[in-house]
């Protein structure tokens, strides 16, 4: 998925717990599939930039050499500005791209 596109908010903001748990009915529940989520999308976006910046890597046994790459600041800068994985995943749930299922609960077959 391409986060830099994504319209979630980069700062915290209220949101309706209602509509949050209209698809479980349980907070918790709903907690827990959303901590899931950005568990994935944290992972998904340090190997994107780990991928990158490995570009940058320097395998010289030399520790006085210390190399200020700007390119490697910018990159670096960039993903720091990017929403948090927590609200990428709430925006996800609220526009209903995650699927979920609890394996506890029986599966009702749609009308």
């Amino acid at each position: 998925m391409d986060y830099r596109k994504s319209n979630a908010p980069v700062t915290t903001i209220t949101r309706n717990i209602d509509l949050m748990t209209s698809d479980t009915g349980n907070i918790y529940e709903t907690v827990i599939i959303v901590s899931r989520r950005s568990n994935q999308i944290a992972v998904e976006m340090k190997q994107e930039l780990n991928k990158k910046l490995e570009e940058f890597a320097s395998y010289s046994d030399n520790l006085e050499e210390v190399f200020e790459n700007r390119e490697q600041i910018e990159i670096s800068k960039f993903y720091e500005r990017l929403p948090k994985p927590t609200l990428i995943a709430l925006q996800e749930l609220e526009e209903g791209k995650i699927f979920h299922r609890n394996p506890e609960k029986p599966v009702r077959p749609k009308q």
